[in-house]
């Protein structure tokens, strides 16, 4: 087992290299000046080539991403260009808020997911079975935006139940696990776990009946095993593909959804991402990509250990 993680951090590195290559190039070949968002609109050229020199930008390329990579490797993604304040602290601030919300929505989701999957693979061609594929199809299909106006709609405005946007009280963007902060987080994680919900319940439907239609499960059957014998069999067989399924739905939770966060003003990494973006803030993308990028890839590896403890077969493969 000690050799199977060691090989899979080995394969990590390059991957992680890559990404923070592809991370700094797909900053720079957008169109736009990035010092426009602090630069007056009368600027002369001598302070704009000032600027430029202190950010660095007028530097070949090869030049700024192997300096970029050095600092990035010491912690230091440099300063934003349009609060000033600097890159890594504004984005583990929304980072943690984003990992709120994505594990209030994971935990909502796969738990309806595997619980309506394993249902409807137990009872597959019945007016159950088609029930909860009707939930998982609605959660796939309905964009999650829409959804979340509807749920503000709804119980903010009609029922005046649940707060409809930020993070916490008075325009806090600091987390608590109090109901103060709560009432704020359930709303968006709803939004955020219907589309996981919907994946993950068709996917351990479709493991389960699979599985169940195994000479195994038969011969377990008339061998006189009990039925919990045999769920536990069979969740032992789903288990791998269900975790992978599981592990890339969450790590497309960690990246944010701008869309989801837009709408409830949750302050996320989705949220921080789409300002960066319009205030062309060059340090603030990199540093935000990059962070989402390297969790998603940790996350990727973790979910290959998991899937390794849980099915032997995968550390001979």
């Amino acid at each position: 087992m000690l050799a199977y993680i060691a090989r899979r951090i080995v394969y990590v590195i390059p991957i992680v290299i890559s990404v923070a290559l592809v991370c700094f190039l797909l900053v720079h070949i957008t169109p736009g000046d990035p010092l426009v968002a602090v630069l007056p609109a009368d600027a002369s050229q001598e302070l704009a080539a000032q600027l430029r020199t202190a950010y660095g930008f007028d530097r070949p390329l090869p030049v700024q991403f192997g300096l970029w990579l050095l600092r990035a490797l010491h912690g230091d993604l440099g300063n934003s260009i349009a609060t000033g304040r600097p890159v890594l602290a504004e984005v583990m601030r929304a980072v943690s808020n984003t990992v709120t919300l994505a594990i209030a929505a994971a935990i909502i989701g796969f738990t309806m997911g595997v619980l309506l999957g394993l249902i409807a693979g137990y009872f597959r061609e019945t007016w159950i079975d088609k029930l909860a594929t009707s939930f998982a199809i609605a959660g796939v299909s309905v964009p999650h935006y829409w959804l979340g106006m509807v749920l503000v709609i709804i119980f903010s405005v009609q029922l005046n139940w649940l707060p409809a946007v930020g993070a916490g009280p008075n325009g806090s963007n600091s987390w608590a696990w109090d109901w103060a902060h709560l009432k704020y987080l359930v709303l968006p994680a709803i939004t955020t776990s219907v589309i996981p919900m919907g994946i993950v319940t068709r996917t351990v439907r479709a493991l389960t009946g699979d599985i169940l239609s195994q000479d195994f499960v038969e011969a377990l059957r008339a061998k006189g095993l009990h039925e919990r014998g045999v769920f536990r069999h069979v969740i032992k067989n789903a288990a791998p593909t269900a975790l992978a399924v599981m592990g890339l739905q969450l790590g497309y939770m960690l990246g944010g959804s701008i869309l989801i966060e837009t709408v409830f003003s949750w302050p996320g990494s989705g949220f921080l991402l789409n300002s960066a973006i319009f205030q062309r803030d060059l340090p603030l993308l990199q540093g935000t990509i990059l962070i989402l990028a390297l969790f998603f890839v940790f996350l990727n590896l973790m979910v290959d250990i998991a899937q390794a403890a849980i099915d032997p077969r995968i550390k001979r493969g």
